[in-house]
């Protein structure tokens, strides 16, 4: 059997380009998360041959990159260069004012962004780190920007840190926080024909139902950002027959909650919200938010450079493992996120080239 032909026909990476054409050449590499591999070789292979001053490091299928000029002040980029599985969509390709493929918006056009201003920018005001990472759309376990901050922690220091993820062209400030949990319940099981002789499982979940529908999501605004918090029944199961009352049941419930909540506050308030009923109650998945950080100097500069222009990040990101390590941190990335993951994921160009005017002018004012 002959083997498949590959889709990558990218033999060098061209950082002088302009970043539209970069963004097309990152997309025409597969890099499926886990196959990072060939996509990582060439962005290394451009950093070291194509830009000046820069050290630069490889872990796993991590790609890093940073100056020591002795700047008064460290801005950290960082992108991931995993995707998502292909969709038919590789390689680019290009319609009128819009560029198609798996990756373009997230995130290979902010990858492209960061790469082309690493090797143009001759006299930057900040010292630059450079991360691109793998694995970012799978598991967290697996996350590259979690292993670099194990084993290489030094390198995710900044006053500031921009991660390249879609906000379609602006500022998205830290991050919700997210919970999720898992309620239950018990009953006893009896044939439905004879209910009464049982303890339906299920029918306990209404007092749940109705403090859920019945719930006030808080908004507070942090730094000019307002977080609007939620919290939703995502996944109910229970039942064994359709002629059986069930005896046991369950609920997963979301918490997107405000980044001013810690972790141990924001299941504390689900607790709350709970509180009185007879449920069994397991934090199946919990992640803390990110505060903007907007009133830091670095982070105020960027918003100056970007017309006074940002927004709070609904969702969850990577930005959240910068605000941990006390360093502000925001998204602001070519695209929109909604177009994310998609079979017809598509940017507009003009949102390449804005992005990076504005980041040029950050990085040199």
């Amino acid at each position: 059997m002959c083997p498949a032909p590959t889709l990558d026909v990218v033999t060098a990476l061209d950082l002088h380009a302009d970043p539209i054409d970069l963004t097309a050449a990152l997309v025409d590499v597969p890099s499926v998360s886990r196959e990072e591999q060939r996509l990582a070789d060439l962005v290394e292979s451009a950093l070291r041959t194509q830009t000046d001053g820069f050290e630069v490091v490889r872990n796993g299928n991590a790609v890093l990159a940073r100056t020591d000029r002795g700047l008064p002040s460290r801005v950290v980029l960082a992108g991931h260069l995993d995707t998502v599985p292909i969709a038919d969509n590789v390689p680019s390709r290009r319609e009128g004012d819009l560029m198609y493929g798996c990756g373009t918006v997230d995130m290979k056009s902010g990858d492209a962004v960061f790469l082309h201003l690493a090797a143009t920018i001759a006299e930057p005001a900040h010292d630059l780190t450079l991360v691109f990472y793998d694995c970012e759309e799978i598991a967290a376990v697996h996350n590259g920007l979690g292993r670099i901050e194990r084993e290489l922690p030094e390198w995710l220091r900044g006053d500031v840190a921009i991660l390249g993820e879609p906000t379609g062209g602006l500022i998205e400030a830290g991050c919700q926080g997210t919970l999720r949990v898992r309620l239950a319940t018990s009953g006893t099981r009896a044939h439905s024909a004879r209910s009464w002789l049982g303890d339906n499982a299920i029918h306990k979940f209404g007092p749940v139902l109705d403090r859920l529908s019945g719930y006030r999501a808080r908004s507070v605004d942090i730094d000019g950002c307002v977080y609007r918090e939620g919290l939703s029944a995502v996944r109910m199961s229970g039942g064994v027959a359709g002629n059986v009352v069930p005896d046991e049941a369950e609920i997963d419930v979301n918490f997107r909650f405000a980044p001013d909540r810690s972790t141990e506050q924001a299941v504390d308030h689900v607790r709350e919200v709970f509180d009185g009923l007879d449920l069994g109650f397991e934090v199946t998945d919990l992640s803390p938010g990110a505060l903007p950080g907007l009133a830091h100097p670095a982070a105020a500069a960027l918003v100056d450079a970007a017309g006074g222009q940002f927004r709070a990040k609904y969702g969850w990101t990577d930005v959240s493992r910068f605000s941990a390590l006390g360093i502000p941190a925001v998204n602001y990335g070519p695209g929109d996120p909604n177009l994310a993951h998609k079979r017809d994921e598509h940017v507009p160009v003009a949102q390449i080239t804005a992005v990076a005017d504005v980041l040029r002018s950050f990085l040199t004012a």
